[in-house]
């Protein structure tokens, strides 16, 4: 049959709902990965589309058996498509490799061999000729989990209805990206972000040596619109990433006075990464950065400022760095 296209109810960033209303509420992980659509007509094929509406299926052929799962039954189902690491845990840099291949089904196919991906399933919107779109969550989950979707390549995580504390901690605990709220009696409510799904990400944040700038653009005229900074390790200060966000327009000035006055021809970072643009300075500024993770090679993901650190010497920011980090 011909499925309806639906796309993806978003959740809405902030913290935990509160205690009073804990039992109101489950909580799923939140997962680092390609958020997906499956279309599964009920005559053995599978379709996939991002996010965006645009088919993918291609993209990931391990998932192509999901087709048969359910027979002729037709159904609309909404997950995230990961691809894991050594602990089990979805790694986006990892999943990288396998995404932009659905005109390439060649090469997807290559690269599955190598680093095969895993689709979680988390909510049903349409089932068997109906919309369940209008169901609150505790009745589209139990539909879901009724079709016991687990498989070699796909599977449906467990909500957990309370504890919304203990889960949030879990996922801090395990290094995991963070936490999903859903109240118990929202409805799908397709291509809104909505208040009734709140996202909650684990960040962290560690101190690091300003080495470097790039000039704004636009209104930034004049100022940095990023920071180039590193992290001491082996002796050496190894480049981690750029950030260009947390600044209020005050502290971006006052920031651009001391990269002004610390300015060098010499770039402190060792190796030298490729920043095209880049104006290097002294690296005696220490800052505090807030990241969600690291990519395997170090770099820091999603980083934002927090604040200068002018009561740290430079040496003291230090990390425990893969030997080739770039």
């Amino acid at each position: 049959m011909e499925l309806p296209l639906i796309p993806p109810m978003l959740a809405t960033p902030g913290r935990l709902p509160p205690a009073a209303q804990d039992a109101r509420w489950a909580y799923e992980t939140k997962q680092d990965g390609q958020r997906v659509v499956v279309y599964l007509p009920g005559d053995g094929r599978v379709v996939l589309r991002a996010r965006s509406g645009q088919e993918i299926t291609a993209a990931y052929p391990e998932l192509v058996p999901l087709g048969t799962v359910l027979g002729t039954t037709p159904a609309v189902l909404d997950g995230e498509v990961l691809a894991l690491d050594e602990q089990g845990r979805a790694d986006f840099q990892l999943l990288q490799s396998r995404m932009g291949l659905a005109h390439a089904p060649a090469l997807a196919a290559h690269r599955a061999a190598k680093v095969p991906v895993h689709l979680v399933l988390f909510d049903v919107m349409h089932l068997d000729g109906a919309s369940l779109v209008r169901l609150p969550y505790t009745r589209r989950r139990g539909r879901l989990e009724g079709l016991g979707l687990d498989g070699p390549s796909w599977s449906t995580p467990a909500a957990l209805v309370g504890h919304g504390e203990q889960a949030l901690r879990a996922t801090r605990e395990h290094g995991l990206e963070g936490l999903v709220c859903k109240r118990l009696d929202s409805v799908y409510e397709p291509g809104v972000r909505s208040r009734a799904w709140i996202k909650i990400r684990n960040m962290r944040s560690e101190d690091v040596v300003v080495g470097g700038w790039l000039p704004g653009k636009g209104r930034l005229t004049g100022l940095p619109g990023a920071v180039l900074v590193g992290q001491r390790a082996a002796g050496r200060l190894r480049y981690v990433g750029g950030v260009g966000t947390g600044w209020s327009e005050t502290e971006r000035t006052e920031l651009a006075a001391l990269l002004r006055a610390a300015t060098t021809d010499v770039c402190p970072f060792d190796p030298v990464p490729h920043v095209p643009g880049a104006r290097w300075v002294v690296p005696r500024l220490v800052g505090e950065v807030r990241y969600s993770t690291r990519t395997r090679e170090g770099m820091l993901r999603q980083p934002s400022w927090l604040r200068l650190r002018p009561d740290l010497a430079p040496e003291e920011s230090s990390a425990d760095l893969p030997d080739d980090i770039v």
